[in-house]
Order: structure tokens, then C-alpha cells, then sequence
């Protein structure tokens, strides 16, 4: 499995010969002005949540590739009426794709899309197919919930957590998020991006390693096999 970061919280994932795009925000990213949009493969669209700094390359990404967008009910909906096909899911849910199992899981954040339509529930992913298994905590604070991942899903190989602080949790609460996942590979996101979020990079991956963890943080562009 190869994973690619295109800076804030957009991973693109190719799995079991799919490719697998998460919250497409990078046209308004200053920090990705090197990042060709169009140029991006994707077969899936998983988006977390609607806000716009995670939705914002979607609509073209997806019409440009026919992709599929995996999301709560009320953004599937919403891009269903932009002319995008969709699954829709629910907290607790989950389903089988040709690369592998989606299950959608809590997030404590909020949810609006860019025109103001409501945008459900926040979520986050877990992904397991027979080789590997990841969770995209997307945008959430630390929350009790993520204790329940480990009793329902199979053993996590790394975990994409957010660790910018201010609207998400930061490194400090990441560090006990990873405990109760019981994953001790994080890749760091939705941080730097914008001034409440920059980080002391340092400090940050001090933090995992204190605990004998690995806090990964990914140059925008550049990939991991996993």
C-alpha cells in the first residue's frame, strides 16, 4: 500500500489497485502550490466531515476521475446533487469495497458544508483489508470512543491522527489517542496550515517518542509504502 500526503489533511491511498483520495483540500493550500490538482487519480472520495478545508477540490476531482465519494448520508447527498455518485454511511457502519472494508466511526468536531448546508455528523475512517489496517481519525478532539476501535475493528498498522491543536486536538491528546488505538505508528495531519495550527515539529514528535511511539510527519508530495 502506498500513501502520499498533499498537506493539510489530503492522503491519497492506492490499495488493491484502487486509489483512494481523503478530504481534497489543496488548490486553496498555499503550502501545496506545487501540487498538480489535476493530475490526481481517484477511484474514492472519503471525506470526514464538510468544511470546506476538507472538501475543497472534491466537486473536480471527482467529476474529472468518476469517482465514487464515501461519506455520511448528508454530504453523499450533497454531491449527489453536484453530479457525483456516493455511498452513504453512518457512524457505526460499515462496508465492503474491492480494496477492502470501510467502517465509519465517531469524531467529536462539528460539520458544515461550504454553501451552509448542514453536514451531518463528523466522522472518522477505519480501512482493513487481509494485508493492512489504518484509521483517518479525521477532524476530532481526543474522545473515549477511539477506546472501542480496538475491540471492534482488526489491529491497526499506523493511524493518521490530527495534531494542530486549536480546532482539533493537538500532539499532547494525539499521543493518548495512539494509546487507545493501540497503534503506536501515527502520521501527523491538519496542522501548519494555517496560523492557529502551526506546531513546533519537534516538540511534537518528542512527544510520541517519550512514549515510545513514532510520530511520522510527511513533506507535502511526498509518498510511504506501508
Amino acid at each position: 500500500m502506498k500513501l502520499t500526503y498533499y498537506g493539510h489533511s489530503t492522503f491519497a491511498v492506492e490499495i488493491k489497485g484502487k486509489h483512494l483520495l481523503f478530504d481534497p483540500f489543496i488548490t486553496p493550500n498555499e503550502l501545496a502550490k506545487d501540487i498538480v490538482v489535476d493530475q490526481l487519480k481517484a477511484d474514492y472520495l472519503l471525506i470526514t466531515h464538510g468544511h470546506g478545508d476538507h472538501v475543497a477540490d472534491a466537486e473536480n476531482i471527482g467529476k474529472k476521475n468518476h469517482a465514487k465519494v464515501v461519506s455520511n448520508f448528508e454530504i453523499v447527498s450533497w454531491f449527489e446533487k453536484k453530479g457525483l455518485a456516493g455511498h452513504p454511511m453512518n457512524h457505526g457502519g460499515k462496508v465492503a469495497f474491492e480494496f477492502g472494508t470501510v467502517k465509519y466511526v465517531n469524531a467529536v468536531h462539528s460539520s458544515v458544508l461550504p454553501d451552509g448546508t448542514y453536514g451531518g455528523n463528523p466522522g472518522g475512517f477505519v480501512i482493513w483489508n487481509e494485508d493492512i489496517c489504518f484509521y483517518n481519525a479525521g477532524d476530532t478532539a481526543l474522545t473515549m470512543d477511539m477506546k472501542l476501535l480496538p475491540l471492534i475493528c482488526p489491529k491497526l498498522d499506523f493511524a493518521i491522527l490530527p495534531i494542530g491543536d486549536n480546532f482539533t486536538m493537538g500532539y499532547e491528546d494525539a499521543v493518548v489517542a495512539s494509546d487507545y488505538i493501540g497503534c503506536d505508528k501515527v502520521i501527523g495531519c491538519h496542522y501548519d496550515t494555517f496560523g492557529y495550527i502551526k506546531i513546533d515539529h519537534d516538540a511534537a514528535k518528542k512527544a510520541f517518542a517519550d512514549k515510545g511511539k513514532e510520530l511520522i510527519l510527511l513533506p507535502i508530495g511526498e509518498s510511504l509504502d506501508l
